[in-house]
């Protein structure tokens, strides 16, 4: 397993992604991610999961202390008294005393944000959460979020795969020593038909998805959160720490990318960059 390291934190590359997945599912599936060697588990507020999550972690009988678990707070509860509340629930719902990162999932439009980091910053200070971070920040939400930031910031988690180019994102986390935590990162299921994926799989003996997760590793601070309700696949996209790609496999898949290659864009999301 590669581990990714970011102003202190040390991140799994590849997390199981918990987005989405039947409810009465999720703590069989943490379960079994961990049991097939996962110890990177991301959830959120917003997934109404978080319980499940957390009997997971706990019936997978591995050590907290080696799972390394992410939740996110919805932006309607960025007030910092609301923010402080939020987290407190997080802990009560996962069944834990801390996570080791809790996010921002969205910029609110309607909060300063140096409150919100403030309240960030205090939650993290409490030893509620051991790293801070955010998501769907574009490069100058990044740039201000950090100038606010008493503490470092660990991680933007944004969509991220060959289809959608991230360049000014990656260059401002990088300036900053973030890591990047893609989401959606085999693109809902395109890159299974991508002739150019499809031919690197087949000279690696490998499928599209892990072809695509190992493109991701494989870039300076890139971290994969995949998600699947199917165990086999859960089990496949962990396969990835025993190849590697080419610098020219590399490049003929990142030529795929485009700042137009979006799939999440939802009416609360910002101007991202262009």
């Amino acid at each position: 397993m590669i581990i990714v390291e970011a102003n202190g934190a040390r991140m799994p590359a590849i997390g199981f992604g918990t987005w989405d997945l039947p409810q009465e599912r999720v703590q069989a599936l943490v379960e079994h991610a961990i049991a097939t060697g996962y110890r990177h588990v991301d959830t959120a507020q917003m997934y109404k999961n978080e319980r499940e999550v957390g009997a997971g972690i706990k019936g997978s009988g591995v050590k907290r202390d080696d799972i390394f678990l992410t939740t996110k707070i919805w932006p309607d509860q960025f007030r910092s008294h609301e923010l402080m509340r939020a987290a407190d629930e997080r802990l009560k719902l996962l069944g834990v005393d801390a996570v080791d990162l809790l996010l921002l999932h969205w910029p609110a439009k309607d909060v300063p944000l140096a409150e919100t980091i403030e309240a960030l910053n205090a939650i993290r200070e409490s030893g509620k959460a051991r790293h801070i971070g955010v998501s769907n920040f574009t490069a100058a939400m990044v740039d201000e979020a950090v100038r606010l930031s008493a503490a470092p910031l660990v991680t933007n988690q944004v969509e991220y795969h060959p289809y959608l180019s991230q360049t000014k994102v990656m260059t401002a986390l990088r300036r900053h020593g973030m890591a990047l935590t893609a989401y959606c990162p085999i693109a809902r299921g395109k890159v299974l038909g991508d002739p150019v994926i499809g031919a690197v799989a087949e000279a690696h003996g490998r499928s599209a998805t892990q072809v695509t997760l190992r493109w991701l590793v494989q870039q300076e601070g890139v971290v994969a959160i995949p998600r699947s309700s199917n165990e086999a696949r859960i089990t496949e996209n962990l396969g990835v720490f025993d190849f590697a790609l080419s610098d020219a496999e590399m490049s003929r898949i990142s030529a795929l990318g485009s700042p137009t290659g979006r799939l999440v864009n939802g009416a609360f999301a910002p101007a991202w960059d262009a």
